[in-house]
């Protein structure tokens, strides 16, 4: 019987015994057959395929077919025979070893031929030879037991006495085509009656096991270390069991029941559940696909979750399809056909049936080119767990803006954009990117919904730290340039400084010569009066300088509370959204002064005021202004500290020791200016001392910064190996699956590395020279001695390392470096770009690159990209468990990749996500073990209409699908041979 819906699980017996079994037959009652065929009939799980098992015949079968044919046994879709035969080679517990043929019902002459083949077995006994047939069998238990005259006693008798020989079993194949093409010879493989009971029977049966098992299709066995074993997982690998036993063999497991308490109820629920058609193909296929096709247990195996199971699509107002449903099977569809035979249409409605059309209608889909005969044309998708969802095709990129996408569709021109190698913005990346944020569970996704929002999140904190960092870094490079620009100019100061104390000294001369003889101790009082006022008046000046500073300080107080902090506060809101904090408790984050700085400020004003006022004066003990005073009378007392008065007293002394000290107006007018003049020159002279004594502590602020320059190298270099270790954890579950894998899996990596660009580093450095001489003379010179001083300790060195490296290459370079500064620029401003430019991180970044077999995915070839994508979906992303279209994958490979990298993969998604794959290749049909094949296959054009479209669906163990394949795909019998290759029978 054979199913639309193609490879699904049932549940077999392939050995049971029924009323009237020739051995051990214990059914009792008044009518047993109807205790047996009640019990089949009522099997919870239910018994959907039969292998009626005797000893040396096939009655048994024969009478529940006719069951059938009077309509018992209806949820039984495929009964087959199965005869028990007896080995002459006994186990170690005495019993003969028992090997059973099983027998397709497919040819209508099954019967007859399983009987002749039954009378090659031979059995001598006294001088008689005895067949395998029911006559013979009551001979050889009379003659055994003369004294019985029951029939069916002695059938008995002769049958647990009769014995076939391994040679008499492979002459009479020899003989018979059809058993020797269509039979399957199963194997006990229990201790009693089994080949582990010659396994204890010492290293003389160690040939003849092996012969057996050899010769053997398929193990009657449930232990599950007989399971494993037989699988490759036990004491053998799988090639083992290729070069010893002809390969894995399928462990099958029947209630062997002999009672109707029996009948389908085999030990510890050790049901035996096959994937296939109820055909007895799929017998053949378990010997081909024993893990994937074969379950002892319980239940069946569960491959993709029913709320992410598409059970049918179906299309209404669509005149072009033959059939309005198409049922899907929960694994592997694969869906093929001749060119333009509707198979992109399939994928393109199943997409839009689950609303993953819209990013894939282009100019080659079938929806674009088909518009015109879609305006009524409605999808729907059915859903294992009753769900249903679809839309019109015409709107169904609209219907895709509504709701999620339930299916993901890799459409043939998808899959070629992100495998093509000359898209730069290399799409394939930013679904690398996709699989790698879906791998981690969701608690450790922090509320992110894409990968770069959980990469930014992530790297927050070190990227902050790096800007920090390199903001302290321009700051102390730019420091770094004042303090060298000081350092330098300190000979200029100080020789400024002479020729200016000189100039004084020529001016005080001057000045002493327009002194009229005799008036040299008024002189001396006027220059000593004018020192005081000088001193006095610079005092008067820093005092106001200092008010001012602290009226733009209570200024700056009243900004940061009422703009900065603010602001502050904001921003912190406006990063941490996620905080979970109230008003309330943002509250506490408001930022003020500690201490009490409006008190302060107040004082320190009114302190400073009074100060300008006390100095400045004029004060209440100064004598009042008398314009009729005496001339030769001072307003300050001799002896009196000239330090201790006002400046408007002073003032008041100097203008009348002016006039006594000039003999006329003209002396005492230039008198006056030389007086002015050198004050202020004394004054420019203080200034020039206190840059002198600032340039002469450059030294220690030039150490104290190159050591901060280099720290806050290193701490940018720190935040960089953050960064890589950060991102390290971010791609580490995608690198323990890749690293658990032992197939093609284990070619890709995952790597993180910092990407330098050194070459932008060194042309910028190169704008800033002259490079038509000198030791960097021409382009490239800088590069090349970046390449060989820093590019090693950048891309894999540690923060001090990297360090080290930059500090030697300005060391070794920096006299170099000045050779070749322009002559039309300032030195100064050319010096801090040099500084900046050296100690720039921007040309370093940190991020990933995928590797195949070494190759970074940028320089791949589209092939290898292709597989590459294919890994990635079927393997890697183990998270998205929605169903797959898969539209031609194997466009950009070659066979030989398709074979070797991907059917492997196919068969492991299948079992937990529903792939839909539309392909021209045998091997991702065949050799993936498909559950189901869809043969699409289009008539002819119909002027101004589609053409009709037909989609005829099975499975691979169906004759009729398995010739289609063999007729539409290249290599499609070739595939079937190849998987069959180490099984004696034919497909």
């Amino acid at each position: 019987m054979h199913s639309e819906r193609g490879s699904e699980w049932h549940r077999w017996d392939p050995h049971i015994h029924t009323p009237g079994t020739v051995l051990n037959d214990q059914y009792r009652g008044r009518d047993p057959w109807e205790a047996f065929l009640s019990k089949v009939e009522t099997s919870d799980p239910t018994i959907e395929a039969l292998g009626i098992t005797d000893y040396f015949g096939i009655d048994p079968y024969e009478k529940v077919l006719e069951f059938k044919r009077q309509g018992r046994l209806p949820n039984v879709g495929l009964i087959f025979a199965n005869v028990e035969l007896r080995l002459n080679i006994e186990t170690n517990r005495g019993a003969a070893l028992n090997l059973h043929l099983l027998f397709p019902p497919d040819h209508p002459d099954h019967i007859g031929r399983i009987k002749r083949f039954l009378l090659e077995f031979e059995f001598p006994y006294q001088g008689e030879n005895f067949r395998c047939h029911r006559e013979d069998l009551i001979r050889l238990g009379k003659k055994h037991k003369p004294e019985q005259t029951d029939h069916e006693a002695a059938r008995s008798i002769g049958a647990n006495q009769f014995k076939v020989s391994l040679e008499q079993l492979k002459s009479a194949l020899g003989k018979h085509e059809w058993v020797k093409q269509n039979a399957l010879i199963a194997i006990a493989g229990g201790q009693k009656d089994g080949t582990s009971g010659l396994r204890d029977s010492g290293d003389s049966w160690a040939a003849q096991r092996k012969n057996i098992e050899q010769l053997a299709h398929i193990i009657f066995d449930s232990n599950p270390k007989q399971i494993s074993f037989w699988l490759g997982q036990g004491a053998l690998s799988v090639q083992d069991l290729d070069e010893q036993y002809n390969g894995r063999k399928p462990c099958l497991h029947g209630s062997d029941a002999h009672t109707a308490d029996l009948v389908g109820v085999p030990d510890k629920q050790r049901y035996c559940w096959i994937k296939g058609d109820l055909a007895f193909e799929s017998l053949r296929q378990t010997c081909l696909e024993p893990e994937e096709r074969v379950l002892i247990g319980p239940e069946p195996r569960r491959g993709s979750l029913q709320s992410h199971t598409i059970e049918s699509l179906k299309v209404s107002g669509a005149p072009w399809l033959t059939k309005a449903m198409v049922p899907l099977n929960s694994g592997l569809v694969a869906v093929i056909g001749a060119r333009g035979s509707g198979k992109t249409a399939l994928a393109d409605l199943v997409a839009a049936g689950g609303y993953g059309l819209s990013s894939h209608i282009n100019t080659e889909s079938f929806v674009f080119r088909a518009k015109q005969h879609l305006d009524d044309c409605r999808v729907e998708l059915s859903w294992e767990n009753g769900e249903v969802t679809g839309s019109e095709v015409i709107n169904a990129d609209f219907a895709d803006l509504l709701y999620s996408p339930h299916v993901q569709y890799l459409s043939q021109q998808f899959v070629n954009k992100l495998c093509s190698a000359e898209d730069t913005s290399n799409p394939l990346n930013a679904e690398i990117e996709r699989v790698i944020f879906n791998a981690h569970p969701r608690d450790d996704r922090m509320g992110t919904s894409v990968f770069q929002e959980l990469l930014e999140l992530r790297l927050e904190g070190t990227h902050q730290k790096r800007r920090r960092h390199q903001g302290t870094l321009r700051k102390a490079s730019n420091d770094l340039t004042e303090e060298r620009t000081r350092k330098a100019s300190l000979a200029g100061l100080r020789k400024e400084r002479d020729e200016k104390a000189k100039a004084i000294e020529q001016d005080k001369r001057d000045r002493t010569s327009l002194i009229p003889k005799g008036n040299e101790e008024r002189t001396k009082r006027l220059e000593d009066v004018s020192q005081a006022a000088e001193q006095k008046r610079l005092q008067v000046e820093r005092a106001k300088r200092r008010h001012q500073t602290l009226l733009h300080l209570k200024g700056d107080v009243e900004d940061f509370r009422t703009r900065r902090a603010p602001e502050l506060l904001d921003e912190m809101q406006q990063e941490r959204p996620d905080t979970g904090l109230s008003e309330a408790d943002w509250d506490a984050f408001k930022v003020d002064f500690v201490g009490d700085v409006d008190t302060l400020l107040a004082e320190q004003l009114r302190q400073v005021k009074a100060l300008v006022v006390k100095l400045q004066g004029p004060s209440e003990l100064d004598p009042p202004v008398n314009e009729e005073a005496d001339p030769t009378i001072s307003v300050i007392p001799e002896g009196v500290e000239l330090q201790l008065q006002t400046l408007a007293l002073l003032d008041r002394e100097v203008v009348r020791l002016n006039l006594l000290v000039g003999a006329d107006k003209t002396k005492v007018k230039r008198y006056s200016a030389l007086s002015d003049k050198i004050t202020k020159a004394e004054s420019a002279l203080t200034k020039l001392d206190e840059q002198i004594n600032r340039a002469q502590d450059s030294d220690a602020k030039i150490r104290d910064l190159i050591q901060l320059r280099r720290t806050s190298y290193e701490g940018v270099f720190e935040a960089i190996v953050e960064e890589e270790q950060e991102l390290k954890a971010l791609y580490a579950p995608i690198q323990q699956r890749i690293e658990a894998d032992t197939g093609s899996m284990a070619r890709l990596a995952f790597t993180v590395k910092r990407n330098i660009d050194i070459e932008s580093w060194a042309i910028a450095g190169e704008n800033l020279l002259d490079l038509r001489t000198g030791p960097f003379r021409g382009r490239g010179q800088v590069l090349l001695a970046a390449k060989g001083m820093l590019m090693s300790a950048w891309q894999t060195g540690t923060s001090a390392e990297a360090a080290a490296a930059l500090l030697e290459f300005v060391k070794t370079n920096e006299e170099n470096l000045r050779a070749h500064k322009p002559d039309n620029v300032e030195f100064r401003e050319w010096a801090r770009q040099i500084s900046d430019w050296l100690y720039s991180t921007e040309h370093i970044t940190v991020g990933y690159t995928l590797q195949y077999d070494g190759v970074e995915i940028e320089q791949l070839s589209p092939g290898t990209r292709g597989i590459v994508l294919l890994l990635l979906y079927l393997s890697i992303d183990a998270e998205d468990d929605r169903p797959l279209i898969i539209d031609q994958p194997e466009e950009n490979l070659d066979p030989q990749s398709v074979f070797e990298e991907l059917v492997a993969r196919f068969r492991e998604a299948k079992l937990r996500r529903q792939i839909i794959i539309v392909t021209h290749n045998a091997n991702l049909v065949v050799n993936t073990d498909a559950d189901q094949v869809i043969v699409a296959s289009c008539g002819r054009h119909r002027l101004g209409q589609l053409p009709e479209i037909t989609y005829e669906c099975g499975s691979l163990e169906n004759p009729r699908i398995r010739r289609r394949v063999c007729e539409i795909l290249e290599g499609g019998e070739r595939a079937f041979k190849e998987r069959a290759r180490r099984l004696r029978v034919s497909l």
